[in-house]
C-alpha cells in the first residue's frame, strides 16, 4: 500500500506548556490508524497539525509525498475532517449543509447534488433530506457530520470522537461506513475513548501520554511484549490511566 501521509517529529507548545513533543507517525491508503490517548495526551492538538488547521513549531508533515505547508490549500482538498464538536448549521437542511460544504470545496451544479444525496443515502439519512439537523439526535447528527467530511472525496479522513454519544444503531452504521471507506482506499486516522472501536477499526495504533509517543504498531505487536491481555491493560500500563477518565 502507498504511504499517504507522514509525520515526523511534531512539536507544539503553548507558552511554558508543551503540548505536543516529537510525535512521529505514518499512514498508508487503505489502512486505519487509532490515535489514542488520555484526556490532555495531545490527541487533538496532533490532529489539529495533520489538518493543516494548526502550525507546528517545528517538525515537517508530508501528504502522498508532499510537504503539507508547501501548498497547504491544495492539501486540504485532499482531507476530511469529522471534529470532536459536531460542525453543522442547524438553520440548513442536511441537503444544503453537505452541499454547502461541497460548495466550500469549489462543487457545484448537478454533480454536487448528485453527491450530496449519494452521501446522504449512504449515511442513512436520505429520507431526512429536507429536515433541519435542530430535528435530529446525536447520532444523526454525527451521521450528517461524517457526510459533510466526505462530500469533496477526500484521500484521508481525520476523525476525533466521531461517535461521542451516539446511540448504537448510528454507532454500527458509522462502523459500517468507515469499513466500507477503508476497503475503497481511503486513510483513516481515529481518535476515540472506547477501546472496543479502537481493536475493532484500527489496523494500527499510535499511543500518546503527555505529548509523546508512548507505543506504537499493530495490537498484538504491542500486547505480547507488554504482558498485556487486552488494549485496556496495555493502556493503563503504559499511561498509568484508564483512557476515559
Amino acid at each position: 500500500m502507498q504511504e499517504l501521509l507522514r509525520a515526523e517529529g511534531l512539536r507544539k507548545a503553548y507558552g511554558e506548556r508543551c503540548a505536543v513533543a516529537e510525535v512521529s507517525l505514518h499512514l498508508k491508503a487503505g489502512e486505519v490508524l487509532g490515535l489514542l490517548g488520555p484526556n490532555g495526551a495531545g490527541k487533538s492538538t496532533t490532529v489539529a497539525m495533520l489538518c493543516g488547521l494548526l502550525a507546528p513549531d517545528a517538525g515537517r508533515i508530508t501528504l502522498a509525498g508532499q510537504a503539507l505547508a508547501t501548498d497547504l490549500n491544495a492539501a486540504k482538498r485532499r482531507i476530511g475532517l469529522v471534529p470532536q464538536e459536531i460542525a453543522l448549521f442547524e438553520g440548513l437542511s442536511a441537503r444544503a449543509n453537505v452541499e454547502l460544504f461541497g460548495a466550500l470545496y469549489g462543487l457545484g451544479g448537478a454533480a454536487l447534488k448528485a453527491r450530496s444525496l449519494a452521501l446522504l443515502e449512504q449515511v442513512g439519512l436520505a429520507e431526512r433530506a429536507r429536515d433541519l439537523p435542530s430535528t435530529f439526535s446525536g447520532g444523526m447528527k454525527r451521521r450528517l457530520n461524517l457526510a459533510c467530511a466526505l462530500v469533496h472525496d477526500p484521500e484521508l479522513l481525520v476523525l476525533d470522537e466521531p461517535t461521542a454519544g451516539v446511540d448504537p444503531q448510528s454507532r454500527n452504521a458509522i462502523f459500517e461506513l468507515l469499513e466500507a471507506l477503508k476497503r475503497a482506499g481511503k486513510g483513516l486516522i481515529y481518535t476515540t475513548h472506547y477501546m472496543e472501536e479502537a481493536e475493532r477499526l484500527a489496523d494500527r495504533l499510535v499511543i500518546i501520554d503527555h505529548g509523546r509517543v508512548v507505543a506504537a504498531g499493530g495490537l498484538a505487536e504491542l500486547l505480547q511484549p507488554a504482558g498485556a491481555d487486552t488494549l485496556e491493560d496495555l493502556f493503563l500500563a503504559l499511561t498509568g490511566r484508564q483512557l476515559r477518565d
